[in-house]
């Protein structure tokens, strides 16, 4: 099964014509909206140090859930 995602506006456009592996392993501030700062920050508080490892921390993970939780309680 092909899936198709347009990320353009999520990324800066320095990394909208990579690979998915490529922007995984990307610095965080290649998000489109977070600096070089934000990734300082959070190597520094949480060893963050690319996209994957923000997007399999577990803080941010169990935040996700927390919200999605939300908009399907009554």
């Amino acid at each position: 099964m092909s899936v198709s995602v347009n990320l353009a506006k999520m990324l800066d456009k320095a990394y909208e014509d990579k690979s998915l592996e490529e922007i995984l392993d990307a610095p965080v501030d290649a998000l489109a909206g977070l600096t070089e700062k934000h990734t300082a920050q959070l190597k520094e508080a949480l060893g963050i140090k690319s996209i994957r490892d923000l997007g399999s921390n577990k803080y941010f993970a169990a935040a996700g859930v927390l919200v999605a939780l939300e908009k399907h309680s009554g």
